[in-house]
């Protein structure tokens, strides 16, 4: 499941593996899918066939999490980074997702016209309005997701 999270955040001892292979089951929750495009085709069959723990040092080398942080300063770095997001401009986050997962499967011409009328969009809200401003400004922008 953590695999479809578009950020993942973990504490050093912990581990990843797949197991799947040990029980024999096949896999589920989209693994297999979210896997294979993280980390690409060859590296995913060998984490699922042969369902090796993967320790947080190899996580972060393969993109499995983007970050590793003490166990006990794990939920304060996570909290902020949440933070960060949520007090961002929540309107583009929506479509910089669109644009990402529409990079991983269409062709370069559509992920063009898409990016160019999503940036149209964009640059039409408050939000940027007030991101330019903020930069004439010299000053941090405050968001309000319009």
């Amino acid at each position: 499941m953590a695999l479809s999270c578009d950020l993942r955040y973990a504490a050093p001892n912990a581990i990843m593996t797949t197991a799947f292979a040990r029980v024999g089951f096949s896999g589920d929750y989209g693994g297999t899918w979210f896997m294979s495009r993280l980390i690409g085709s060859a590296k995913a069959r060998e984490l699922y066939f042969l369902s090796d723990r993967v320790d947080m040092d190899q996580a972060v080398s393969l993109g499995l999490v983007n970050g590793v942080f003490e166990a006990d300063s794990l939920m304060d770095e996570v909290g902020a980074i949440a933070r960060r997001l949520a007090n961002g401009p929540t309107v583009a986050y929506r479509y910089m997702k669109e644009n990402l997962n529409r990079a991983v499967h269409g062709d370069m011409g559509e992920c063009l016209d898409m990016e160019a009328a999503h940036h149209i969009h964009t640059g039409q809200t408050d939000d940027h309005k007030e991101a330019a401003q903020a930069f004439v400004d010299k000053r941090e922008p405050v968001f309000h997701g319009r």
